[in-house]
Formats: structure tokens, C-alpha cells, sequence
């Protein structure tokens, strides 16, 4: 009996739930994840950090790609230990994709469907309802090298869910991509989540805003934030503040608070920037947004006062 098939008589049924706890992660004597304690239920749900935060690391853990070192992680009731059973529930796209580059897209998708153990009349059904929902079935015979980035990722979205997974985790999937390109990503990660649990990884708050109402901050491999988005939003309530200033201004602005965010009019700059207090009678409190409310709470974590 599969570890799955395990934990579902142990438990009594699936759960649709990922739980960690305490989880450590080590590369050689650097630690790269510490004490994280997360709980992600079913929808989108954002983790959000800068480059080098320990996101990536995170995402191979729960993909069963790098054993973990310390702690606790179930994956919709399966230990992650048991990583074939954990492999059959989740897909996952990682930061760097690639695949088949000679192949057709049909082709590629066929051959993954293969190694999935799906019959030619499932794979055939599946492929095409895939292709149809990412907006490629009208590409099935390009080579997959001819297609563009954003084609790639959407591309690589249908490999990741081919064998319907519970569970599905991308990483940085929209960086490099246009903005039209974006939105269509993001659209499609929003339908996908559903029906499932989506774990979004990355570094553009934008994302995280459009997509997910639940977050978490990772910096330096540590949680610093877990909670609704518009809880996050919450906490720059008052502390974000809009001014139109002469270019001769912006750099000494820049030097005493943390500009969010430039407008150039001329030879004017409207401006975004994070305060504690009105700073000067020119200023103007604003309404916060998420990427305020991020760099807010990254502020902190720097000791700025």
C-alpha cells in the first residue's frame, strides 16, 4: 500500500491542506529555511520575499526535490517523506523551465503523458482539454524552442497538471514576461486554484495582489508575515503619503524615507513614500496599497525607524 493510500486510512479521508511545522533547512552550515510554521488550504495562496529569501528552497522541499533537514510537512495528509505518493499529488513549475526543446508541443505533452502511465485515448483527451485551456491548442505543432516565453510558462503549466494534482507550486513564474502576458498567467493560475491548492512563489508584489488572498513573507528563510492580503495592506494604514516635488528635491526625499513608487511630470516627480508622521505640509496621506504595506514591513526587518 502507497504512503497515500496510508495516510487516507489513517486519517479517515484526504485533506486538501498542506501543513508544516518547524521546518529547518540546512546547506552544509548555512541555514536556509528557520522554524518555518505555515498552514495553506485550498486556493491561491502567495509567498512572497526577495530574491535569495529562501523561497526556492521551500518550493523543492514540498516538491520532494530536496529532502528536508528538520521538522514536520504533510501534504494533503501524506508525510513528504513518502515521496513517490507526494509526487503523484503535485505538479510543480519551477523558476527555470525546459523541456523537449525539439519536440512539437503535442509531442512533448504526449511523451509526459507517457511517463504519467496514461493510456493513448486518456492522453489524447486530456492533452487536447489541456492545450484548449492554456491557449495553445492552436500551437500543438510548433517546436517547443519556437515558442515565447510567456507560451513556454503557459506551457509548462499543462505539463504541471496533466496528471490532475491536488497540489500545484510555481515558481517566479511571470518574471521576464510582458504585461499582457502576466495578466493571461495570472488568470489562469486563478482558475486553476478552484480547484486546488496553487502555491504562488515570487518577488512581484504585483502578482501576489492581483492573485491570492492569503500571503506569506519569507526574508532571510524566516516567516515574517502570514495573514490575509488585506490584513498585510492593513498594517501601512497612515504611513503612506503622496507629493509632487521638483527633481532637485528627490534625492535628499530619497535619503530620509522610502519611495514606493515615481511619477515623472516634467520637471516635477509625484511621489509614493513611506512616513511615520506628515513630513512636510506638501504631503498628502495616501491610500495604501500591498507593495507600500511590503515595503513597510521590509523596513522593519532592516531596523530603519
Amino acid at each position: 500500500m502507497i504512503g497515500a493510500e496510508k495516510a487516507e486510512k489513517r486519517r479517515g479521508k484526504m485533506t486538501t491542506e498542506i501543513e508544516i511545522r518547524h521546518l529547518n533547512q540546512f546547506y552544509g552550515k548555512k541555514q536556509a529555511l528557520k522554524n518555518v510554521d505555515l498552514t495553506i488550504d485550498k486556493g491561491m495562496f502567495g509567498l512572497l520575499g526577495r530574491n535569495g529569501a529562501g523561497k526556492t528552497t521551500l518550493m523543492k522541499v514540498l516538491a520532494t526535490l530536496l529532502p528536508k533537514s528538520e521538522g514536520e510537512i504533510n501534504i494533503c495528509g501524506v508525510p513528504v517523506e513518502h515521496a513517490a505518493a507526494v509526487r503523484s499529488m503535485t505538479g510543480y513549475l519551477p523558476q527555470e523551465f525546459s523541456m523537449y526543446p525539439n519536440m512539437t508541443v503535442y509531442e512533448a505533452m504526449d511523451y509526459l503523458g507517457v511517463l504519467s502511465g496514461l493510456s493513448k485515448g486518456e492522453r489524447k483527451k486530456k492533452i487536447l482539454g489541456l492545450l484548449k485551456r492554456v491557449n495553445l491548442q492552436d500551437d500543438r505543432k510548433k517546436k517547443v524552442k519556437a515558442l515565447s516565453g510567456g507560451m513556454k510558462r503557459r506551457l509548462g503549466i499543462a505539463q504541471a497538471i496533466l496528471h490532475d494534482p491536488k497540489v500545484l507550486i510555481v515558481d517566479e513564474p511571470t518574471a521576464g514576461l510582458d504585461p499582457e502576458e502576466r495578466v493571461r498567467f495570472r488568470n489562469l493560475l486563478c482558475e486553476i486554484a478552484e480547484e486546488r491548492i496553487v502555491i504562488l512563489s515570487t518577488h512581484i508584489v504585483g502578482d501576489i495582489e492581483a492573485t491570492c488572498e492569503q500571503v506569506a513573507v519569507l526574508n532571510k528563510g524566516e516567516i515574517i508575515y502570514r495573514g490575509s492580503v488585506a490584513e498585510l495592506t492593513a498594517m501601512a494604514d497612515g504611513k503612506v503619503y503622496s507629493a509632487e516635488i521638483s527633481r532637485n528635491e528627490l534625492t535628499e526625499l530619497k535619503s530620509k524615507y522610502i519611495v514606493t513608487s515615481m511619477l515623472t511630470l516634467g520637471n516635477n516627480v509625484i511621489v509614493r513614500f513611506l512616513a511615520d508622521k506628515t513630513p512636510f505640509p506638501s504631503a498628502r496621506l495616501a491610500e495604501a496599497g500591498v507593495e507600500d504595506a511590503y515595503m513597510y514591513l521590509m523596513r522593519g526587518e532592516r531596523g530603519e525607524e
